[in-house]
């Protein structure tokens, strides 16, 4: 049964990730002429016509499309249109950037969020809860590139005490880490609160108390274990938006990381590039997803049963 679950999600994630290529693939060529965009419309016609047939963009787009899935079999992703480098190559080069960005950004997110969530909870009603609720809906709410600007403006602008962008020092991290990291730290404070709300007004939770243990044993050897197991889909989707985050907050803070990568790339129709990260992205994902899958299906026996029957 353990080994049915684990195929089914297998073949899921497999699935999902043909899906988004394929849905990438259409959009990208039905978006623009790549020609145009990188020739510019005062090109001549011939040579045009050219850049088309080099790159195959003049093949009916079936065509393109197996062309494209029979390259990836075998471990090719293309070449950038702009300057012919491989675009993996070009992705790797920016992906230290982002995790720099991305891995801190994760950390504070839970060291802020969850112990937010915990401590409202068990204080539920007081103004304590309500001020992390407060604080906790307006990250949510407030766009991310909207915060990256009140924070450039205050920070950068007003009292510069930190650049508005570039690369050069661990200060010009200091922003778009900060971005990155209050809006996931209010999502995990409003999961993990009521995740632990949940578990607080179970029958185990009276039981145990009833029984006459002291509280602070009850919440961390009942409460907390189980509150954990729905904690986990929200950290396993943010471990999958890592790279996909990071872009609106990369192109604010000119980060030269995926995340801008992929928008010059969009901008400039770099078919290649723009098809390798959202590849990277939906891999990054699914696979965190899967993980997600497999752990719960350790935790919880019923969902492998369910899963073999799915």
């Amino acid at each position: 049964m353990m080994g049915r679950y684990f195929a089914v999600r297998i073949g899921r994630a497999a699935l999902t990730i043909v899906l988004v290529v394929t849905f990438a693939f259409i959009v990208l060529r039905l978006s623009g002429d790549p020609a145009l965009m990188i020739l510019g419309p005062e090109a001549p016609p011939e040579v045009l016509a050219a850049f088309r047939k080099a790159w195959g963009l003049d093949d009916p787009i079936w065509a393109q499309y197996f062309d494209y899935f029979g390259a990836i079999a075998k471990g090719e992703l293309g070449r950038s249109m702009r300057d012919g480098r491989p675009a993996i190559e070009l992705v790797l080069e920016r992906i230290p950037a982002t995790l720099a960005l991305t891995l801190p950004a994760f950390f504070f997110k839970v060291a802020i969020g969850v112990p937010a969530g915990i401590y409202a909870a068990l204080h539920r009603g007081s103004a304590i809860d309500r001020a992390v609720m407060t604080t906790a809906v307006a990250g949510f709410t407030v766009p991310s590139f909207v915060l990256a600007l009140i924070l450039v403006l205050v920070f950068a602008v007003q009292l510069g005490w930190l650049p508005s962008g570039g690369q050069d020092s661990w200060r010009h991290a200091i922003l778009p880490i900060t971005t990155l990291s209050l809006g996931g730290a209010a999502v995990l404070a409003r999961f993990t609160r009521s995740a632990m709300l949940e578990v607080l007004g179970q029958p185990y939770i009276r039981t145990a108390s009833a029984k006459g243990l002291p509280w602070r044993k009850v919440v961390t050897s009942h409460a907390l274990p189980n509150a954990a197991i729905p904690t986990v889909t929200i950290l396993g989707f943010m471990v999958g938006t890592l790279i996909a985050g990071a872009v609106v907050v990369e192109s604010v803070f000119a980060w030269p990381g995926v995340g801008r990568l992929l928008v010059v790339a969009v901008a400039n129709r770099d078919l290649a590039v723009v098809q390798c990260i959202l590849l990277l992205v939906a891999m990054t994902m699914v696979t965190s997803n899967l993980i997600v899958d497999f752990l719960y299906g350790f935790l919880d026996p019923r969902l492998r049963a369910k899963g073999a029957h799915a």
